[in-house]
């Protein structure tokens, strides 16, 4: 049986005095603390035994646990070590069977406790040092937010970005060091507003309110096409929609949108989970900076831009589970770059517009098979007092899955 070495306890607001008996005895009996420096304050000043802060990067306080494999290790942590926490990570390079962890309620529930939500029912996330512009992803109308805030500053700048993008009339809730005799709750509207006074240690709760007017973002593929700032390179939303349907983008997976234009397609591949992990690969530099704007107004300031032109720039990216191909399929050598880099089971998805394109796809098509689609798509326009149809450019679309 695997020796549990390490422990992770996890402590409220109230400090060691909150801890069960069991998680008091395993920190007095460890020979070794980690935690920040508020959490080591915690301990007798006249406590002798080892004890380690976490440095920056963390990944050397990691390092030095892991040295430490065999002696008995506590690691104290606020609330619920695996709700964001120091668990997650160090779960990533220790195997579970050989760690004992014992949570405290995690800022999520006591903050439900407090204002009554479900939590199975609100949208959770973090913005402790991770992008403001990670919130674009998650408003929309009656949804309930609960955020772990990085400071004093975060509420200000999440009711800022709530007012810009419509919905100024949302509430904001801000709960500070909740399960301390100092706690204390702050509301008021995203436009209205104006506390500064607040504690660094804070959640922040949003019931988001859309306002008169405003058309909401929806959270399926097909955003309308003036979401995205673009330069005419831009999937239209209709041929958009059925790229993603075929991309079929699942949780944790990774795509690589090669001839990206303005990212549109690895942006709505991000939107569709939290978890899906795309790479942009551009070769124009003006289009470059589009997909950087895009990606934070959309809430998908995570996605990784590189610059290139396929298929050198695909040189060494990781493996996808998932490939677009919008521009440059005509390049020498880009198929069999991309089929050899694509995992088993994943999906290749390729568009086009013109004659020679339409040539490659069938090439391709001939050595793998897959399907080819004609996507044609008109659209109702004004001619003179009257409506008629106008034509899009039709879309070639070659869909295959590696096996």
């Amino acid at each position: 049986m695997t020796r549990k070495w390490l422990s992770i306890v996890g402590i409220g607001e109230d400090g060691l005095q909150g801890l069960s008996a069991i998680a008091r005895s395993i920190v007095n009996e460890a020979e070794v603390i980690v935690g920040g420096d508020r959490h080591l304050a915690m301990l007798p000043i006249d406590d002798q035994r080892e004890k380690l802060s976490w440095t920056s990067p963390i990944s050397a306080s990691v390092e030095a646990i892991i040295q430490r494999r065999g002696q008995s290790i506590c690691v104290l942590a606020s609330g619920d070590p695996m709700c964001y926490g120091i668990g997650v990570t160090l779960t990533r390079r220790i195997p579970v069977s050989e760690m004992t962890i014992i949570p405290a309620p995690s800022t999520f529930s006591l903050a439900c406790a407090r204002l009554g939500w479900s939590l199975t029912e609100v949208e959770t996330l973090s913005l402790n040092a991770r992008p403001p512009s990670l919130l674009q992803s998650y408003i929309y109308p009656g949804a309930r937010l609960l955020i772990l805030s990085e400071g004093k500053d975060t509420p200000a700048i999440v009711a800022k970005i709530l007012t810009k993008r419509g919905y100024g009339g949302s509430k904001i809730t801000v709960l500070e060091r909740m399960g301390s005799s100092h706690e204390r709750i702050v509301e008021a509207t995203a436009a209205s507003w104006s506390e500064t006074e607040i504690a660094a240690l804070n959640a922040i709760a949003v019931d988001c309110i859309v306002d008169a007017g405003v058309v909401p973002l929806p959270r399926l593929p097909g955003l309308p096409d003036n979401a995205y700032h673009h330069d005419g390179q831009l999937t239209k939303h209709e041929v958009r929609a059925i790229t993603l349907a075929a991309l079929a983008p699942t949780p944790g997976e990774l795509l690589w949108d090669v001839g990206a234009g303005c990212g549109s397609i690895s942006i709505e591949w991000m939107r569709s989970h939290s978890r899906c992990g795309a790479i942009a690969i551009e070769q124009n530099s003006s289009r470059l900076n589009y997909i950087a704007d895009n990606a934070a107004a959309l809430g998908t300031p995570n996605l990784q831009i590189v610059e290139g032109k396929a298929p050198h720039a695909l040189k060494d990216l990781p493996a996808p589970d998932a490939i677009f191909i919008g521009g440059g399929a005509t390049a020498e050598g880009l198929f069999n770059v991309c089929w050899s880099a694509l995992r088993p089971g994943g999906r290749l998805v390729a568009n086009v517009v013109t004659i020679e394109g339409e040539q490659t796809l069938f090439q391709w098509y001939q050595q793998v098979g897959g399907n080819l689609t004609r996507i044609a798509i008109q659209r109702a326009e004004p001619i003179g007092k009257f409506l008629g149809w106008r034509a899009m450019a039709p879309v070639t679309q070659w869909v295959v899955i590696k096996s």
